[in-house]
């Protein structure tokens, strides 16, 4: 089906953020009849080089039509007007309730600061990387000298000592968590998973035919008590608990880890935000006090950038054996090319110094967020470690409410609600601070504090 021609004009002279212009121009079209169900829309970038915008505006705009119900999305084949809009349009008052943001910025959670990264150390890890042979075969356990990397890696970072043996390459923590639900366990294995959680790992577990079942969360991280009887594993992010924020206790640690061993429990630790911590040094992880039930799994993505593509796995030997035979069957391996940059920055030293700066940019932001927020009168949570906090709100009504008008003011934040596998029982903004710029942070945080006050 062709791409309709869409009524579109855009004014780069109002103080309206473009993505609301054309968000608005598109709900407008379709409320009126000037586009139909069924229609299809041009793609993000196709619509972004023909307005000569930025494909930033172009997304968020179908994001927040997506969201409204006006238009889906149908996998392989495009974007359409829905046969069924929400309703007549409603306007909206113009009136600006505070300075305008001219920028789409991201305040999403799970990018990293890849602004940071040392352009001439990149550039040269690049090219020491290059100088390698190529591979006549895949290593399908990692190469041997990234193995040796992250193993130091998580000896001076993670306190957590290993040699490279017990060390596996992966592609990520969604690939590696692919590997364990294939390979380790089997069809209709009940998962536990924080509730509230990472809701991809919730996706992989489900599409490999794991029954998923819920654990309750509270500021100490998972409570071992609410996981049910009768699951094979349960996931879980000690370090920095996704979204909420807090850090598994020691006692709770070690509860864990017994009703494990007494329950036959294979825990995988997602290592979220474990280099990311800014109150006291990071408390030793899962893998350290039971490497004989607990899978650790790390990545480069949140601390780098997800361009490498390299991950960790730190598993007992079963685990691993099972995982390299499933490689081997499937023929599937993590590349090479990511793991021999990571090698390079770490050899040159240029990766304990990113870590460093990032560390200090980090802290920096989130003293820029409390402070901000305190003189405003607004608490939040999750702030000891990592890169987001979250702000509660009374309802799911508010939560909705205040994404919606962020979204209108140029600001891209995430409720909390969709972190649920069931109905919500808390709501609020889960606030990221590492993807945007500092300048954007700062330009944000009073249209962001405004909202928030004037929600109560």
């Amino acid at each position: 089906m062709a791409e309709t021609a869409l009524p579109v004009a855009l004014d780069r002279e109002s103080a309206e953020p473009l993505a609301v212009q054309l968000a608005d121009a598109l709900r407008s079209a379709a409320s009126e009849g000037r586009l139909r169900a069924g229609d299809r829309l041009p793609s993000t970038r196709a619509l972004a080089d023909s307005l000569g915008v930025s494909r930033t505006v172009t997304a968020a705009a179908y994001e927040q039509l997506h969201a409204e119900g006006w238009i889906a999305g149908r996998h392989g084949s495009g974007t359409y007007v829905t046969t069924t809009p929400p309703g007549p349009l409603r306007k909206r008052s113009r009136k600006p309730v505070a300075p305008a943001i001219t920028d789409f910025v991201d305040l999403g959670t799970g990018a990293p600061w890849a602004g940071g990264l040392d352009r001439a150390a990149w550039r040269r890890a690049w090219r020491a990387a290059a100088d390698a042979p190529p591979l006549s075969r895949p290593e399908r356990a990692g190469l041997p000298e990234y193995r040796e990397a992250i193993a130091e890696h998580l000896l001076r970072h993670r306190g957590l000592a290993v040699n490279a043996d017990p060390v596996l390459a992966t592609g990520g923590t969604t690939a590696v968590l692919t590997e364990i639900a294939v390979a380790v366990l089997k069809r209709g294995d009940a998962v536990a998973v924080e509730e509230p959680g990472y809701q991809r790992a919730v996706g992989v577990f489900r599409a490999n035919g794991l029954k998923v079942v819920q654990a309750a969360v509270d500021a100490e991280g998972l409570l071992p008590e609410a996981v049910p009887a009768g699951v094979k594993a349960v996931y879980c992010s000690p370090a920095h608990q996704y979204p909420l924020g807090g850090r598994m206790s020691a006692g709770r640690r070690v509860a864990l880890v017994e009703r494990a061993r007494r329950d036959g429990w294979l825990v995988i630790e997602d290592d979220y935000d474990g280099e990311l911590r800014y109150d006291v040094a990071p408390l030793p992880s899962l893998a350290a006090l039971a490497p004989d039930v607990v899978v650790h799994l790390g990545t480069t993505s949140k601390i780098l950038t997800p361009t490498l593509g390299a991950g960790w796995m730190v598993a007992p030997e079963h685990i691993a054996t099972t995982v390299l035979e499933h490689r081997d069957l499937t023929g599937t391996s993590p590349s090479a090319a990511g793991q021999r940059v990571v090698v390079e920055l770490a050899r040159m030293g240029d990766l304990g110094r990113h870590l460093r700066k990032l560390r200090r940019e980090l802290s920096e932001r989130r003293a820029l967020i409390i402070d901000t927020f305190a003189d405003a009168g607004i608490e939040v949570l999750g702030d000891d470690a990592g890169a987001h906090v979250v702000v509660l709100l009374p309802g799911a009504e508010r939560e909705r409410e205040l994404t919606r008008q962020a979204l209108e003011r140029g600001l891209r934040v995430d409720g909390l609600a969709r972190h649920y596998v069931n109905r919500a029982k808390l709501h609020g903004l889960v606030i990221g601070y590492s993807a945007c710029s500092r300048e954007q942070l700062v330009s944000a945080l009073p249209v962001l504090t405004e909202l928030l006050r004037t929600s109560g």
